[in-house]
């Protein structure tokens, strides 16, 4: 039996812990608010806020509730847009929309209302441009989006004098009705089921939900999402470690990976919405094995390695780049999973770049991606790493791109020279995000910009 808390009220269900939660919320509650839209975590009309106990308080997250196991919810608190409704009538996030006509049609509104009220619950509240970002995964088809932004900038406005960390003040202020207040204490009389029947893992479930939903909908598996050994991000030997279920965002605002990687909050916002980068597993990004996977790219030019471990315990190493064997294939033997992601510590005076490019600049899929890691010494290429996506059937590491910088100087000849070694080791097709001499052109004019935005910090 799932147990969590829906809103103000206790769900006890003994549904498969693969139902998606959109459904839940409409089908079984009847709780018409959650819009269901796209279905693919593109539109954010089925918006919910996700409350976890962290240290005795519930820490908020947005996700979409279309692509999200009721296995991952469980134990937690799920708040619908009408689970924000209080008794003084609207709350000051719903109150700027109206008053600022960012609503027309009123189908995308409920999805907005809650992204902007988990933007209250955030740490960095009150910045407009942080809450731009929050609803940056919510899309709306009427008002051109001007009406909205002058409401989100009321709504930044308005929390200027919220203390940190404190719910009373939200719920003193109508941001949140008082029933806020005993959450954390009811999560916490609740025992949050291990749900481990099957062999399917279930991560974030943001592609699978995507591609198979009515498959994966009917399927008993294992949700890693919140496997707490799993989490964890750690400097330690050498190596930056982290756990296979840690999110892109936990990614993002982690300190160890903001110390070595201080522009990944601006390379993240291009790779997903803050509902999916809540749920996005790094260990789901590698084995979905799209040729175009983000975070495969990112951590390729790290020269990554992946713990893989089984239910005995038995665990191996292999390198990240011999991880995938072809076209959504990988070397994973029957029984294992992806336990840790581990690179070592990079030298003090490495340099990393991520570029990507979609039909449109944020969030989209990639027409082509690519990444960057190299040393030097006395201008000479000691160690280099290259990466790139779109380009192939599988995310490539460009090794013979490597070999060739590799002991040469850093220099306008040889980066042009290299690009024609990049060109010949990459076999693209054309499909509907380019043609395949689109993407040669494109792969190239990124490789350059890889040492021009380099030298420029």
């Amino acid at each position: 039996m799932i147990q969590f808390i829906l809103n103000n009220k206790r769900i006890k269900t003994n549904k498969s812990a693969s139902t998606i939660l959109l459904d839940f919320i409409r089908e079984d509650q009847h709780l018409k608010g959650t819009k269901s839209g796209c279905r693919e975590g593109d539109c954010g009309a089925c918006t919910v806020l996700v409350g976890s106990l962290v240290n005795d308080k519930a820490e908020y997250k947005s996700m979409a509730s279309c692509l999200t196991p009721l296995g991952n919810i469980a134990g937690k608190h799920v708040v619908t847009v009408e689970g924000l409704n209080n008794k003084f009538g609207l709350t000051p996030v719903q109150h700027a929309l109206d008053e600022h006509a960012g609503t027309q049609c009123g189908f995308c509104t409920p999805g907005f209302v809650v992204s902007l009220t988990g933007h209250a619950l955030s740490q960095n509240f009150a910045k407009y441009n942080e809450a731009i970002n929050f609803v940056a995964g919510n899309i709306c088809r009427c008002t051109g989006y001007k009406s909205i932004e002058r409401a989100v900038k009321d709504i930044a406005d308005g929390l200027k004098n919220k203390p940190e960390n404190s719910l009373d003040w939200l719920i003193e202020h109508k941001y949140l009705p008082e029933y806020f207040s005993g959450i954390a204490n009811q999560l916490a009389e609740i025992e949050s089921p291990k749900i481990t029947e099957g062999e399917k893992i279930i991560g974030g479930g943001t592609d699978l939900y995507v591609q198979k939903a009515d498959e994966t909908s009917d399927t008993d598996a294992k949700f890693y999402l919140n496997k707490i050994e799993l989490k964890k991000i750690k400097n330690e030997n050498g190596f930056i470690k982290l756990g296979a279920s840690v999110t892109a965002n936990e990614m993002m605002h982690s300190e160890i990976i903001n110390n070595y990687f201080p522009k990944i909050q601006q390379w993240f916002k291009l790779i997903s919405s803050e509902q999916i980068r809540n749920m996005g597993t790094i260990a789901g990004n590698f084995v979905n094995a799209s040729p175009i996977g983000d975070l495969s790219i990112f951590f390729l030019a790290l020269n990554s390695e992946l713990v893989l471990k089984k239910e005995t315990g038995n665990t191996r190493i292999t390198a990240l780049n011999k991880f995938f064997t072809g076209y959504k294939t990988l070397d994973l033997k029957e029984g294992e999973y992806i336990e840790e992601i581990r690179f070592k510590i990079p030298d003090t005076n490495f340099k990393f770049n991520f570029e990507k490019v979609s039909k449109r600049t944020y969030l989209d899929i990639a027409s082509v991606n690519t990444a960057i890691c190299y040393t030097t010494e006395n201008n000479t290429f000691k160690e280099i790493h290259i990466s790139a996506g779109g380009i192939a059937p599988i995310p490539k590491y460009l090794s013979k791109t490597k070999e060739f910088l590799t002991g040469k100087d850093l220099n306008a000849e040889n980066i042009n020279a290299a690009s024609d070694v990049l060109l010949s080791e990459v076999s693209p097709i054309s499909d509907i995000r380019g043609s395949k001499e689109y993407k040669k052109l494109l792969l190239k004019q990124l490789f350059f910009a890889h040492f021009e935005l380099i030298n420029e910090n």
